[in-house]
């Protein structure tokens, strides 16, 4: 991997994470959403203190984390939903492991006692970074919804700090 440097995601990111964000659309195997939201629209769905990209030593971002509050309610305060992204070109190049720690890092210094993530099957390159990282399948939402006209499953993974709530 080449100089890679980890910072927090920043408005003027908007552009180059939401392209990587399409990217993973366009796979069929990312997510259910079908448009790219607006800035404003996702900022306000993710925490701002743990979002990040990666940019390499030419300063193009080539992959994003960030999390979303599982619920509003102050007893789900530690209890966080990852969404990672990395750009096409750059995959299998440990960028998704970089961020994942850093964002495993991040979150438990900032109280976070579960991380989760909901990743179709067919995605085994996520539940294969997920499982490096310590993540482990919960469940299994069989049927979840439907994207392009077939229903999919989605796989429940979670991480349990040990350092908080331990």
């Amino acid at each position: 991997m080449e100089a890679l440097k980890i910072r927090g995601m920043l408005e003027e990111d908007w552009p180059a994470v939401s392209q990587i964000y399409l990217q993973g659309m366009l796979s069929g195997n990312a997510t259910f959403t079908q448009e790219v939201p607006m800035w404003r629209d996702w900022s306000r769905n993710h925490v701002h203190d743990l979002r990040y990209v990666a940019v390499d030593r030419h300063g193009k971002v080539q992959g994003w984390v960030a999390v979303s509050p599982y619920s509003r309610r102050a007893v789900y305060r530690g209890v966080m939903e990852v969404s990672i992204y990395v750009s096409a070109g750059a995959q299998q190049s440990g960028i998704g492991s970089a961020l994942m720690r850093h964002l495993i890092d991040s979150s438990e210094r900032l109280g976070v006692w579960t991380l989760y993530s909901g990743i179709f099957p067919e995605n085994t390159a996520s539940i294969r970074l997920h499982e490096k990282h310590d993540f482990v399948q919960v469940g299994l939402r069989e049927r979840l919804g439907k994207l392009n006209g077939a229903w999919r499953d989605v796989c429940l993974y979670e991480r349990r700090s040990k350092l908080v709530g331990a």
